[in-house]
């Protein structure tokens, strides 16, 4: 017979990776939910150079758009209005079902840019950060021709 329940060098699972506890971080630095997780207590805490979101916040809530499906899903939200989808409907119009809608749910919920609701027997979701979205956006606007020499505004630029 050989060695049930045994890792490498004859250790048992536990055993062989208790040597690894001093070398690992407390906590998965890549943990995707943890870092898109915004806390709405630091928007007050905002970059005072700039006026809007910090560096962080705004890296943290592209994170969470920075899949195709994603931005499908939230735009999908935001053109239901406020009033939402059910987990059903948003499927069908978006084309992305089962396991997979709902691991996207779960992170746009995670980085506050949708919620989500039960109603009877549906589950409601809905873009709930609007005001976040229009941060978003100026963020990436707000500096628009901050180090250029001239900024022709004549040919169509606009700065949001």
């Amino acid at each position: 017979m050989g060695r049930k329940g045994k890792g490498k060098a004859g250790r048992a699972p536990a055993e062989y990776f208790e040597g690894f506890r001093n070398v690992l971080p407390d906590h998965n630095p890549f943990d995707i939910s943890r870092i898109m997780k915004m806390n709405h207590t630091d928007l007050d805490d905002t970059d005072t150079e700039t006026g809007g979101l910090r560096l962080e916040q705004a890296a943290s809530t592209f994170a969470a758009l920075g899949s195709e499906q994603r931005l499908l899903v939230l735009r999908t939200l935001v053109r239901a209005g406020p009033a939402g989808l059910t987990i059903g409907a948003l499927g069908e119009r978006t084309g992305i079902t089962g396991s997979t809608l709902t691991h996207h749910m779960k992170i746009l919920t995670q980085a506050g840019l949708v919620g989500q609701e039960k109603q009877g027997r549906s589950i409601l979701c809905a873009a709930v950060a609007y005001d976040e979205l229009h941060d978003l956006a100026g963020f990436l606007l707000r500096e628009c021709c901050a180090d250029a020499e001239t900024c022709d505004t004549a040919k169509g630029h606009d700065h949001g």
